[in-house]
């Protein structure tokens, strides 16, 4: 089943050609009105397809060229929702920072650090591991390297990467590291 929705407002005959396609086109497709508009609005996995721009109303395609080839149409809602992805996927919220994992960089107000993509990629599984991580563990699923392989990579990288934070943020409990491993504080 796709997560994608496209919720159509005001282009009725519009909503029965995508019907009548269903089963070619790649998101789900439904008719809304105003009453319901606000909330899609809210969703993350919605585009709203209306015929003129509505204030404040966020993820509209404005869709008011007529006559226009369905493929033209069908390409440009494609490329909406790949876009809508991809700047979904690229930014988070750890504590009181934002990552950008596109451009790499850590956020603290007008702060700013530029990362590797090794450490972008630590923090993040770090963050997402939600325990402590053990060297053996980054090693493996970070840089790839077998656990039989003795390295201290992930013990210098992790040291350089917390010297950084702390120069940049002035924050030198940001990764913590215990008896089981390392892991993000969360409680800043």
């Amino acid at each position: 089943m796709n997560n994608h929705n496209l919720a159509i407002y005001e282009l009725d005959e519009l909503y029965n050609i995508f019907v009548e396609i269903n089963k070619d086109i790649n998101f789900n497709v439904e008719k809304t009105d105003q009453h319901q508009l606000s909330n899609l609005s809210l969703k993350s996995n919605t585009l709203i397809l209306t015929k003129k721009e509505i204030p404040g109303l966020n993820n509209q395609i404005i869709f008011n060229k007529f006559p226009t080839s369905i493929f033209k149409l069908l390409e440009k809602i494609n490329i909406e929702f790949i876009k809508k992805n991809f700047h979904e996927q690229s930014e988070i919220l750890i504590g009181n920072y934002n990552f950008n994992i596109n451009s790499r960089e850590m956020f603290l107000k007008d702060n700013k650090l530029k990362l590797t993509e090794k450490e972008i990629g630590s923090i993040v599984y770090l963050f997402k591991a939600n325990k402590p991580v053990g060297i053996q563990e980054l090693q493996s699923e970070v840089w790839g390297y077998q656990s039989q392989v003795e390295t201290h990579t992930v013990e210098t990288h992790i040291y350089r990467l917390r010297k950084k934070i702390l120069k940049v943020f002035k924050d030198d409990y940001f990764i913590i590291s215990n008896d089981n491993g390392y892991e993000i504080n969360k409680k800043k």
